[in-house]
């Protein structure tokens, strides 16, 4: 189905959450060059914006994908709020980051196994989910399983993914839409959860 250049942003996304990835593409063209104006401002460094930038779309296209995105005529505000919290917990992690060392008895104090977030259950649960995605990545078109592993698994920025794989931040994008597209197929028809509840 030929989709209207002008027809309204939740219909985009309507569209979009039914397959239509032509819809999503009219959505990124519609808001990037806004959006990155909003990100780059902000955090002041080209690489850090694209990151940023390609790290908001890829979890809007998550979020809609899940069917959860109920944001009804705010589309642009709500890409802007995913932007603004990523940037938030980058400059968080920054600043965690900067914190100068502190002495041995309070890292011990620090270092106390009921102060920390993760469990050995959600341990566990991480560790199957990541399996079961390398096992689905196994069926994806090579271009796909390329940008899905050097993304999640190599922690490289789609800049970077761009650049090795010799095309431009957009097809990397698009690859990881398609990715995390049929990765959901899959996990659906073979009935996987690649969420922690």
């Amino acid at each position: 189905m030929k989709v209207q250049a002008n027809a309204a942003d939740e219909m985009l996304v309507a569209l979009y959450a039914q397959g239509n990835n032509e819809a999503f593409d009219i959505l990124l063209n519609r808001y990037k060059d806004r959006l990155y104006t909003y990100i780059y401002y902000t955090v002041r460094n080209e690489e850090l914006a694209e990151d940023i930038f390609q790290e908001t779309f890829t979890k809007a296209i998550v979020t809609i994908q899940q069917g959860r995105y109920n944001e009804n005529g705010k589309f642009p505000a709500w890409l802007t709020r995913i932007a603004h919290n990523l940037i938030i917990d980058c400059f968080r992690q920054e600043k965690q980051e900067n914190l100068v060392s502190c002495d041995e008895e309070e890292r011990n104090l620090l270092n106390n196994i009921h102060l920390s977030e993760g469990t050995v259950e959600s341990e566990i649960v991480n560790h199957q989910i990541l399996a079961d995605v390398r096992r689905l990545m196994k069926h994806l078109p090579d271009e796909q399983r390329e940008v899905v592993h050097m993304r999640f698994y190599q922690d490289l920025s789609f800049k970077e993914i761009a650049e090795m794989t010799g095309v431009s931040i957009n097809t990397s994008l698009g690859r990881m839409r398609y990715a995390i597209l049929n990765l959901r197929r899959m996990a659906e028809k073979h009935g996987i959860a690649l969420t922690v509840d």
